[in-house]
C-alpha cells in the first residue's frame, strides 16, 4: 500500500448560476505547485458525469469536493463536512443530467455504477444566491481566498494520512 493517499479535489458547480459557480472559482485560485504528490485539482463544474466515471477508475482514496451548499450562518460562511455512506440516501431512479447534477447525485451515481471512494469530504460555502446570472456575491466572493487555503490544508492533511489511519473524528 502506498504511504500516502490519493487525492482528488473537485471544484463543483454552475457559473451561470451565482454563487453555485463557487467551487469553480475556489479551483481557479489553487496554485497546483503548492499541492503534495498525490494529489490533483480538477474544475468539473457541471460535468458530474465525468467526474463519476473518473472516480469509477479506483485511483482516488479522498475526493474533496468544492460547492455551494446549505450551511447554517450567513452566506459566505464555510465548513468541512465528511459525507458517510448513510448521508446518501437511497438510490433514486431520477434520470441523470450530465450537465447539473449536484455532489451527492455524482456519488449515488458512482455507488449504482459499482464504484467507490473511500473518503469524501466536501469544503462548502454557504450561497447569498443561486439566481440565473454569472459572478458570486460580495460575501460569497469575499469567502473564495479563505477557501482556498482551506483547501489546500485538507487535501495536504488528507495526502499525509497512511491508509491504515483513522479518518479524523473516527
Amino acid at each position: 500500500m502506498s504511504a500516502s493517499r490519493r487525492v482528488l479535489v473537485a471544484g463543483i458547480g454552475n457559473v451561470f448560476l451565482g454563487d453555485d459557480g463557487f467551487g469553480v472559482d475556489v479551483l481557479r485560485g489553487i496554485d497546483p505547485a503548492t499541492l503534495p504528490e498525490g494529489v490533483r485539482a480538477v474544475d468539473y463544474g457541471i460535468r458530474g458525469v465525468h467526474l463519476a466515471y473518473e472516480l469509477l477508475e479506483g485511483t482516488t482514496d479522498t475526493l474533496v469536493m468544492v460547492d455551494a451548499v446549505p450551511l447554517e450562518g450567513p452566506p459566505g460562511t464555510l465548513a468541512v463536512l465528511e459525507v458517510g455512506a448513510d448521508d446518501l440516501g437511497a438510490d433514486d431512479d431520477a434520470a441523470v443530467d450530465a450537465h447539473g447534477m449536484h455532489p451527492l447525485a455524482v456519488l449515488r451515481l458512482l455507488r449504482r455504477l459499482g464504484g467507490e471512494v473511500d473518503r469524501v469530504l466536501v469544503v462548502g460555502c454557504r450561497p447569498a444566491s443561486l439566481e440565473e446570472g454569472m459572478g458570486l456575491s460580495e460575501p460569497v466572493r469575499a469567502a473564495v481566498d479563505e477557501a482556498v487555503r482551506l483547501v489546500g490544508d485538507v487535501a495536504r492533511a488528507e495526502a499525509a494520512r497512511t491508509e491504515r489511519e483513522e479518518p479524523a473524528g473516527a
